[in-house]
């Protein structure tokens, strides 16, 4: 009896065990918000509609940014360190796991990331590059240099031939224009030429425009429609409007938010939010009057910022103060905080398919 009595003990004691896990991974919502926690190293997969935090996931040391495969089944994350780092984590989403990260070399300090293509683009800092890696091959595929200090956030056009990258420290964007394709080479081994006669590697060329935006300049993003770029200059506490058509800057916005360290269209376009390190404070600017509309101080220091796809909430990483911000994007009042660990940053969204 009493051998009977402590197998049923082990054997209720292992499904406590293993429980939570199995019930975790059978009840993750299809879509999910993902959240960093840069002094846990860990991802914390959020169920959006209640604010919980279904599992927590090791990513690897100094985890800066994160970016979802377009399936929803796979994370790719930056170990930045300072360009002490040369790693990509990967997690499992399905499983909740952490899989095999991705070396990348000589190409140090990776931070910014975007999912275009079936494949993982990201910057380097140490190197001054971009770079993109394939999932199917495990290859890096695509390397090129930017020429400039702290390439730092990236966003890649979904077909591909066009790439911009804010650079901190030199105070610059650099729009990456990839040219027309080479004709085929006449014979192996022979030079491939492009439209003017010169020749061109044999998979295209690609050329950089390098715009002067304000100091510091490290948060951006792409307006819906594609025609602008918005720029967050952190040291001028500015804000950069390049106009995409004539690779120029139209005007420069005295926001007046120093420290900016993130920027975000809304799903629609209409508006723009900017977050500050330094003050806390989230400005809500109109997109189409580039004049303020409402300046909410948050928390002592706001990094990364993540917008609902449908429009309805913003969520911003209050990371001095160890949460995550949940705004209501019509009433612009917060409705919620989300406690994904110590100094929260860099989010994504997840739609599983």
């Amino acid at each position: 009896m009493r051998i009977i009595a402590l197998r049923k003990l082990f054997s209720v004691s292992l499904c406590v065990l293993c429980g939570p896990a199995f019930l975790n991974a059978q009840n993750s919502p299809k879509e999910t918000l993902l959240a960093l926690s840069k002094r846990d190293h860990t991802v914390a997969i959020v169920d959006p509609s209640t604010l919980k935090v279904i599992a927590k996931v090791p990513v690897g040391n100094d985890p800066h940014e994160i970016i979802a495969s377009s399936d929803g089944s796979t994370a790719y994350i930056s170990n930045y360190g300072f360009g002490r780092f040369n790693t990509i984590s990967v997690v499992d989403l399905k499983q909740q796991k952490p899989l095999p990260s991705i070396d990348l070399g000589a190409l140090r300090g990776p931070h910014g990331l975007d999912f275009v293509g079936g494949k993982v683009w990201f910057t380097a800092e140490a190197a001054k590059a971009i770079g993109s890696y394939d999932p199917n091959t495990k290859t890096i595929d695509f390397i090129l240099g930017t020429g400039q200090n702290r390439t730092h956030m990236i966003y890649v056009f979904q077909d591909q031939e066009r790439i911009i990258t804010t650079n901190v420290n030199s105070g610059t964007v650099s729009i990456v224009d990839k040219l027309a394709p080479p004709a085929p080479a006449s014979a192996p081994g022979a030079p491939t030429f492009g439209p003017g006669g010169q020749i061109m590697p044999p998979n295209g060329d690609w050329n950089e425009t390098v715009v002067k935006v304000g100091n510091g300049s490290e948060g951006f993003d792409v307006s819906p429609d594609e025609k602008e770029v918005w720029v967050a200059n952190a040291k001028d506490g500015t804000f950069s409007v390049i106009d995409l058509a004539s690779r120029q800057v139209s005007a420069t916005l005295p926001a007046n938010l120093q420290g900016a360290n993130r920027l975000k269209f809304t799903p629609d376009g209409s508006r723009v939010f900017s977050s500050s390190l330094a003050s806390g404070d989230l400005l809500v600017v109109d997109a189409h009057t580039q004049k303020v509309i409402k300046r909410i101080n948050l928390c002592h220091g706001a990094a990364g910022i993540q917008m609902q796809p449908d429009g309805a909430r913003v969520f911003v990483a209050c990371s001095r103060d160890n949460y995550i911000a949940v705004i209501d994007l019509k009433s612009l009042e917060e409705q919620g905080r989300v406690d994904v660990g110590p100094e929260p940053d860099g989010m994504a969204w997840s739609v599983m398919h």
